[in-house]
Parts: C-alpha cells; structure tokens; sequence
C-alpha cells in the first residue's frame, strides 16, 4: 500500500431540521392548538484513531465528506430524526488543520480517541414551541441551521519512541530488522527506503518500544534534493534520535565520517532547530568492514570531535554484533520519561 501522509479534503456537517408549522385539527376538538415539532439537529463529522491504519491514502480522492442532514419537524408535535453522524478513521497520530486558516482543530493521540471537526447544524424550531397565554396561535418557526463546512488538511506524524536517520544506505533499515519484528526492504542501493516504517523493539516481555526508520537525508534536503524534508515531521514526536552512519564507506579516510555526521546534523538545523537539540545518538554501522585497528581509530576520531556530548555505539546491524547492548540501553533512557 502506498503511503500517504497528508491529504486535504472537503467536510460538510449536516443542516439542522427546519421547524415545522401546523394546527391540531380533531374532530369533536375545536380548540386543537399549534402542534408543530422540531426538526432534527444535523449530524457532525468526527475522526477517530484506528490502530490498524497507518497511513491516510483512504482520503486521498475522497471528494466531499457530508454528513447527514436532520429531519425536519411534523404535526402531532413530533421532532424530525437527527442526522447520521460521519466517522473518518485516521491512523494514530493524525493533526487535523483548517486548510483555509491553518488554524490546528486537535490530534488523534490514541486508539478510539474521538476529534469533532464540524459541527452539525441545530434544530429549527415548531410553532408549538412559541404558544403562550397571549398567542395561542403562532405561526412561527425557525429554519435549521447550516453545519459547519470547511476544507481539512489532516497530517500524520508517526508514534514512535526512538527515530533513526542518517545518510541513504547508512544501514537504517537493517537495524531497525536487528532490533524489532519489522521487516523493511533492504538493498545495497541508495534510497531503498521510500517511506517511512515503524517496528516494536522487544527487550523483554513486557518493556517495548517503538523505533520509527525514515528515509535517508542528503545533502540540500532542506532545498528539495533526494526526498527532501518531507519524512522529517515522523520524528517530531520521538524522545530519542539514532543517527547511523556508515563507517565502511569512509575508508580509508575516516574524514568522511565526521562529515557525514556534519551533513545530517545541518540538515536538521534547516529543518526543526528544535529536532537539532533533541537527544541523538550516533551509531556507527557496519564496523564488520573494518579490522580491529580500523575500527578502534574511527571510534577514537568520532570521540575525539564529539566527546561526551553524545552517547556513541559501534555496531553491525547485519549480525546484530552491538544491537542487543544497544536496544538495552535505549529501554533504559526511555523508561523514566514513561513512568512521569
């Protein structure tokens, strides 16, 4: 399924019943009196969180979504039925814009959770209700209302607890296959990810998180180039940042790698100077390349420019060598933040 992660669609609640005018008239009753009822209050347009959606590709060519109208009021003081309202399932994570105004209405933060978008139109008014002691014979009524009508621009922003980034085929996704159930595309090319994927890391049977993998910045992303910024808004809502990088393919000039770490982090800067300050992690990947001494300089050098101001792992994604150290440690910065 292709994933989508922002549409904007037409929603119109429904018009409130109008009132209804009309007279008793019974045989053998000759004061019978108004009797109109009321109509109908319209129904709303409401989003609820589905946990089996993770993307928004439903709404894509979805024209305009009406909720249903109220009745209108009858003789016998008899209300008109309300109208239906219309229920959207969006993915968990879901924000909800007035396209128009981009004014935020509210997000979709849990399963089941409700969020009114419009709201129906209310009820007109019969003519039974306008009876008193001095017009015992009104002719008046109220029309229903109109329901609220507006252009929303619904954005998903993936749940998850740890983000990965880095440069493309830094290794993401076969880490993100190293340390949860997930099973992402893996490639020996650049860009294999094109969307982004969530997996559920397991350390033990009842501490889990969740790690959401993206697809791989470049250079000028903030101008458009590769995929851009586009994905970057996933990692809005994470408590860490994993940034990958590729330590083979800095050899022999261990250089690169403190300039592939420079590249992400200016990417970030562009985009969210926010999501630059958040907690990040560096993971150096596929240290299998390299030989012990190799492997012991490029630690050394990334130590030596970033010192203790970022926790660092060496780890091949591959075998799983490091990952389970790593998973464990991540449990560990993550669980006083769920306990507050």
């Amino acid at each position: 399924m292709k994933f989508v992660d922002e549409v904007t669609v037409r929603i119109e609640a429904g018009r409130g019943g109008h009132g209804c005018l009309s007279f008793r008239r019974e045989r053998y009753i000759p004061k019978g009196g108004p009797d109109g009822g009321d109509g109908g209050v319209g129904g709303s347009v409401t989003l609820l969180g589905d946990r089996n959606l993770n993307t928004l590709i439903d709404l894509r060519h979805a024209g305009i979504l009406r909720a249903q109208s109220g009745q209108s009021g009858q003789g016998g003081e008899r209300t008109g039925r309300d109208g239906e309202d219309l229920t959207i399932r969006v993915p968990v994570g879901t924000l909800a814009y007035d396209a128009e105004t981009d004014e935020l209405i509210g997000e979709v933060l849990v399963a089941d959770q409700k969020l009114l978008v419009a709201k129906g139109g209310a009820r007109g008014l019969g003519n039974a209700r306008f009876k008193s002691s001095t017009n015992r014979a009104p002719r008046k009524t109220t029309p229903g209302k109109p329901g609220e009508s507006r252009l929303l621009r619904l954005e998903l922003k993936l749940l998850a607890d740890v983000g990965l980034l880095g440069l493309p085929n830094a290794g993401k996704s076969t880490l993100l296959r190293a340390i949860t159930a997930a099973r992402p595309k893996v490639a020996d090319y650049p860009f294999t990810t094109l969307s982004p994927n969530l997996g559920v890391a397991q350390v033990d049977p009842d501490r889990t998180f969740v790690v959401a993998d993206i697809p791989g910045l470049i250079h000028g992303a903030a101008e458009g180039a590769g995929l851009g910024h586009r994905f970057l808004r996933h990692l809005a809502r994470t408590r860490l940042l994993l940034h990958v990088v590729d330590v083979a393919s800095s050899q022999p000039s261990n250089t690169d790698v403190l300039t592939a770490i420079a590249c992400i982090a200016s990417e970030l800067e562009k985009y969210n100077p926010e999501l630059a300050r958040r907690e990040r992690w560096l993971v150096l990947n596929k240290i299998d390349r390299l030989s012990p001494e190799q492997r012991q300089a490029v630690i050394e050098l990334v130590r030596e420019r970033y010192g203790t101001s970022a926790p660092i792992y060496a780890v091949c994604a591959l075998d799983g060598t490091g990952c389970g150290a790593l998973s464990a440690h991540i449990m560990e910065y993550l669980e006083p933040m769920t306990k507050t």
